[in-house]
């Protein structure tokens, strides 16, 4: 991508400034700063990463709709408050109706960022799917987890059941992983990392193997190909 600079310090100026004064009325006066330090880097972000994931597999996604909309869906919360008071880009599989997919993202929030890959929050038969895979062939989930490409560059995260889930072997060696909601790897990265030139994306979009194994996993159920933790068309 050569030394390009996306994203600014104005960046979280606004995102800040966004959080003590989110309402509509301040959002509408503000609008061109959010166009500016936010919106605008992301687009060019996004496109200069098309490029990337197309190397790594042709079905990930970057489009405009890689962006998450800065509007809060308030319908079923008790905040009301309009905005949202960070930024989150996804590269989805091009299967996905949801952010509940294999993808990579990047998350912009003062004092919180982070670049992930993997899936959160599958829907639960693709949670069952990325649960048999495990029980089917532990050694080589285990090689996906332990592997030094992944361990150098991310920490699996997410939400766990606090017991077993239903039809598996409580006493099972990786009940821990199995109990997973989410799977998730996360790098967390610095301000000044992703405000400088050339974030991180290429080495570590390149260095892991998670969310071809969930891509692999969640795509079995709907087209009953075998499941493979290193699917050579993902």
């Amino acid at each position: 991508m050569g030394a390009r600079r996306y994203f600014t310090p104005q960046t979280f100026r606004f995102l800040t400034d966004l959080k003590e004064n989110n309402s509509r009325a301040w959002f509408h006066e503000n609008k061109d700063r959010y166009e500016k330090h936010v919106k605008a880097p992301a687009f060019r972000f996004i496109e200069d990463v098309d490029p990337l994931l197309t190397k790594i597999s042709p079905h990930f996604m970057a489009t405009p709709r890689s962006l998450f909309r800065i509007h809060r869906d308030t319908r079923f919360s008790r905040d009301k408050s309009p905005y949202k008071t960070h930024t989150g880009i996804q590269f989805r599989h091009e299967a996905s109706k949801d952010a509940h997919t294999p993808g990579y993202y990047l998350h912009l929030q003062p004092g919180e960022v982070f670049m992930g890959c993997g899936i959160w929050r599958p829907d639960s038969r693709s949670l069952l799917k990325i649960r048999e895979a495990i029980v089917e062939d532990p050694a080589k989930w285990k090689r996906v987890r332990n592997g030094k490409r992944f361990k150098e560059n991310f920490e699996l995260e997410g939400d766990s059941l606090k017991t077993h889930p239903r039809g598996f072997d409580p006493e099972h060696p990786l009940i821990e992983d199995l109990r997973r909601k989410d799977f998730i790897g996360v790098r967390r990265l610095t301000h000044k990392l992703v405000t400088g030139p050339d974030l991180p994306v290429r080495r570590s979009a390149r260095r892991e193997p998670v969310c071809r194994s969930f891509c692999a996993t969640r795509l079995a159920w709907r087209t009953s190909r075998p499941v493979s933790f290193y699917p050579s068309t993902l």
